[in-house]
């Protein structure tokens, strides 16, 4: 291999020659520039830069995603084999020199497909372009050193970098809450990023849609779901507005979180809330179960989500039936991520390809509400049969698809989310009629926002609000089946091929 030290090349005129980034290698690193400098979520930076870059094939797109995800999963691991060779950590101010670097690291140590000359070679193409020939000089005497060390010692397992780079305290709690070997397990879980999740409306036949949507994308992939039986699961989809559909019969929702909708249990003519609904794909599932004759609720901390919400959930069903119906606008919080949009388009009309001859009453949420649980209930009105409180957390249960969750996250945040989670859950319990149920859910793994959290919702209240949260079996049959009957149940990447999500069941009692 060329020794990139010695100078920087320049064509026959003398003018200096930019080193070439290669182009999936350059979008990886903007993304992780973009994680590290601006904060900004690994799976919106990475659709971002793809839709900046149509022309990549989809094998570019693939080692791009798998380089972004790779990088974030192992990055302390990674940076400790470059530490083996680097007196300085200068190169780690600068993000996309940073980017290049361990990019070529994860190639080194995990990437068989590449070459170690060309995982070498690109990654100080990057780096230089980055950081001028210096640290290109800088970048490639490091790599070549980690390349000799990998063909002499061979390479790591990936699962042991992965966990050995998640932050002391979390790996400490996931071994609290799931024991040793599951949360190493927990960690390591693949498929990385996870499959894009559809969610069918009541009613839709599932087997047909798997075969219109395979028919419709022959080059993707589309299975049944495990656990939800309104999912199926796709892979290589592209973005899910351009399939037959999209909208009316189904839309963009990650596995688990439709689980933790259906778990309600929410039945026609029943009136429900949705109390920390985001931007609504919670509510398009349920706003579909109460029909004939229910009414859905939403209620959010943020105005601006809920006025998206209102935007395309705000139709009454009377008004818009049909495949044409309008839907929702966009990834809620509780939706997947790193999914295409959940709730986002507004079909027209029948679509081509699609299973025809269904009248769909279009999703439709009746009131909305902007209320801080934590202050008071606002104008949230009084009796409803069903509440759903998905409570922020710690949102470690999605860590396939938010790696950067593990950088930004600390010990410290437990105590405080779970009492949070505790007054929000409390103070929407008071929006039930006596004998109504209450469902607490978080996309949290951690015993301190699950178990935790439950147990003090049970426990004789310190405040003056009225009521009692009794422990009671799901109702739902999704829900009993992954309880055992019981009150509470988790859902785990490595057992049910979801996201992590936890949910317990309440009676409210006056």
């Amino acid at each position: 291999m060329t020794d990139r030290t010695k100078g920087d090349g320049r064509d026959g005129g003398g003018a200096a020659q930019r080193p070439r980034e290669s182009a999936p290698r350059a979008v990886a690193a903007r993304v992780l520039a973009r994680v590290w400098a601006s904060d900004a979520f690994a799976s919106a930076a990475l659709d971002a830069e793809l839709r900046r870059a149509p022309a990549l094939d989809p094998r570019d797109v693939g080692l791009a995603t798998e380089l972004v995800y790779g990088v974030l999963r192992a990055q302390v691991a990674l940076e400790a084999r470059i530490a083996e060779f680097a007196a300085k950590s200068r190169w780690t101010t600068d993000p996309l020199v940073r980017a290049h670097v361990l990019m070529g690291a994860y190639s080194l140590c995990f990437l068989d497909r590449v070459p170690p000359f060309a995982a070498v070679s690109e990654a100080v193409d990057g780096a230089q372009a980055a950081g001028g020939p210096r640290v290109g000089a800088f970048a490639n005497a490091v790599l070549r050193r980690l390349a000799a060390a990998m063909e002499a010692g061979g390479r790591p397992p990936l699962a042991g970098a992965v966990v050995a780079s998640a932050p002391g305290w979390l790996r400490g709690a996931l071994r609290r809450s799931l024991g040793r070997a599951a949360a190493e397990a927990f960690l390591s879980a693949g498929p990385v990023p996870p499959p894009t999740g559809l969610c069918l409306a009541p009613g839709e036949d599932r087997d047909a849609w798997l075969e219109a949507l395979r028919g419709a994308a022959p080059a993707a992939s589309f299975e049944a779901g495990r656990v939800s039986p309104a999912a199926i699961v796709a892979r290589g989809a592209g973005d899910l507005r351009r399939l037959p559909g999209f909208g009316a019969a189904w839309i963009g929702q990650e596995e688990g979180a439709q689980a933790l909708a259906l778990a309600l249990g929410a039945r026609p003519g029943e009136r429900v809330l949705d109390a920390c609904a985001g931007r609504g794909n919670k509510s398009w599932i349920l706003s579909r179960a109460v029909l004939p004759g229910g009414a859905v609720d939403a209620a959010d901390l943020y105005p601006a989500k809920l006025s998206q919400l209102r935007a395309t959930l705000s139709a009454p069903p009377a008004s818009a039936e049909g495949a044409g119906a309008q839907v929702g606008d966009a990834q809620a919080r509780d939706a997947q991520v790193g999914d295409a949009p959940a709730l986002d388009a507004q079909p027209s009309g029948a679509q081509a390809g699609a299973p025809g001859g269904l009248e769909r009453a279009a999703a439709f949420v009746r009131e909305t509400y902007a209320v801080d649980w934590t202050v008071g209930a606002g104008d949230v009105p009084e009796g409803y049969d069903r509440v759903l409180v998905d409570a922020p957390c710690s949102g470690v249960g999605t860590l396939r698809r938010r790696p950067e969750i593990a950088l930004r996250r600390d010990a410290d945040d437990l105590p405080r989310l779970a009492d949070l989670q505790v007054a929000i859950a409390r103070r929407a319990a008071t929006r039930a009629r006596d004998g109504g149920r209450l469902v607490f859910a978080v996309c949290s793994v951690l015993r301190e926002e699950c178990e935790a959290v439950a147990t003090r919702l049970a426990a004789p209240a310190e405040d003056d609000l009225g009521v009692r949260l009794e422990p009671a079996p799901f109702d739902a049959e999704i829900a009993r089946e992954l309880s055992g009957g019981g009150d509470a149940f988790r859902l785990l990447p490595h057992v049910h091929g979801t996201d992590g999500y936890f949910a317990a069941m309440f009676i409210v009692r006056r």
